[in-house]
């Protein structure tokens, strides 16, 4: 067990290792994500593994918040960038290919999207989305040359350790093809932030810790934690019909995701400890669209508990 007093992370006054501190750190100023589409597939939409896609998943690859794929990936980055800066008037950027699979092509279509982007002016580095059974040989290896010239993660959905609600949301590949990518990757040292989504169908509270108890165990420097969001038009909303999904209440999302932050590595950077979906598509959970209200509520859990990231952690990398 940790005894380690928490993390408080500068002016955020946070008990976990946040992606903004991390940032602040590794380059000295504000970093934000530009997102973007690269136009690319799903090898579990376009047959490669499996058809329909995951069953959470949007028409937009879960780029709903990116750039529009008609567009090039200059007009993208130039768009999402200004709209960023509504926000933060200065900062530099981490480009970020977030809709479908973003290593789902030949290597030479990938180098020519992402040098494209990373010549961009004020862009520091580069995340990428992807799945664990879309990085073959040729693409570790350009992925490796990246990470010897930029500032690198990539970004591996793992949703769940459970084959049960792999097979119900689809995801068409197996915790070992995880594993397997992540030794991949570190073989390389090339930084993974693995993602889980806490309210999948039919997970019990154990189960969901069951899943941050293995990303915990696995070498990756980072993580997401999701809330589910059913959106409109997606797989998922007939297994809520069914009675197969019942959405978290932000008490239990928030006690949840506190648990799971005490058994985590004090070090693991924490990208995302929830989200919220496009309004107009949301079929619930609705609270979550109050962002800042369930981030509030959760720092104030941890203080309530004297609790902090990593409080219980107790090791065992496993590959």
């Amino acid at each position: 067990m940790s005894q380690t007093r928490p993390f408080l992370y500068a002016s955020d006054d946070k008990r976990y290792h946040t992606w903004n501190y991390h940032l602040r750190g590794q380059f000295g100023h504000k970093v934000f994500k530009v997102a973007l589409d690269g136009g690319f597939d799903c090898p579990n939409r376009d047959g490669t593994v499996a058809h329909g896609g995951c069953t959470f998943c949007s028409a937009s690859g879960s780029g709903d918040f990116a750039g529009n794929r008609v567009e090039t990936l200059e007009t993208q980055f130039s768009d999402i960038k200004e709209k960023m800066h509504t926000k933060w008037k200065d900062g530099k950027y981490m480009a970020y290919f977030q809709a479908f699979t973003n290593t789902h092509a030949p290597v030479d279509v990938l180098r020519e999207k992402y040098e494209s982007v990373l010549q961009q002016e004020g862009v520091v580095g580069l995340s990428i989305a992807t799945r664990p059974d879309c990085l073959p040989d040729d693409v570790v290896e350009y992925l490796a040359e990246l990470n010897q010239r930029t500032y690198l993660w990539v970004e591996l959905g793992l949703q769940t350790v459970h084959e049960r609600t792999a097979s119900l949301i689809n995801r068409a590949h197996d915790f070992q093809c995880y594993k397997d990518g992540v030794n991949k990757l570190r073989k390389h040292g090339i930084r993974i932030c693995s993602h889980i989504i806490n309210g999948l169908p039919l997970e019990s509270y154990d189960m969901m810790m069951g899943t941050a108890q293995e990303a915990a165990k696995l070498d990756v420097q980072g993580i997401k934690i999701h809330l589910l969001h059913l959106l409109k038009g997606t797989p998922m909303v007939k297994q809520y019909e069914k009675g197969m999904l019942e959405f978290l209440s932000q008490e239990d999302y928030v006690n949840l995701v506190c648990d799971q932050l005490e058994i985590l590595p004090p070090e693991m950077i924490v990208h995302r400890i929830t989200g919220d979906g496009p309004i107009d598509l949301m079929v619930g959970p609705m609270w979550s669209v109050n962002k800042w209200e369930v981030l509030n509520a959760i720092d104030a859990k941890l203080k309530e508990r004297n609790s902090w990231q990593g409080k219980f952690y107790q090791g065992n990398l496993v590959k």
